[in-house]
């Protein structure tokens, strides 16, 4: 893929201090990541709840929980930012 790909980040609520609510802040590893390897990023609400998915060319690459993120940083030492950077370098 390109190193200028387009990926929609969807993401939906999740629960935190007891208030289920849409949030970015397990988000900004991720974004970090991504945007070092010189991708534009577009976040997306979803009504599923702890729900992560990116979409590349319509298609999407990978998706995981969004509880198993770690919660704010760079994303380098987080593995899921970094499968999550691999599945957006590998989609076509």
């Amino acid at each position: 893929m390109p190193k200028d790909a387009l990926v929609t980040i969807k993401y939906g609520p999740y629960k935190s201090c007891g208030m289920v609510e849409h949030r970015t802040f397990r988000l900004e590893g991720l974004q970090a990541v991504l945007k070092a390897d010189g991708h534009r990023i577009i976040l997306e609400q979803i009504p599923d709840w702890n729900e992560v998915q990116l979409i590349v060319n319509g298609e999407t690459v990978f998706q995981c929980n969004i509880n198993d993120l770690d919660f704010g940083g760079e994303g380098v030492l987080d593995p899921l930012c970094q499968a999550a950077r691999i599945a957006v370098l590998n989609a076509y």
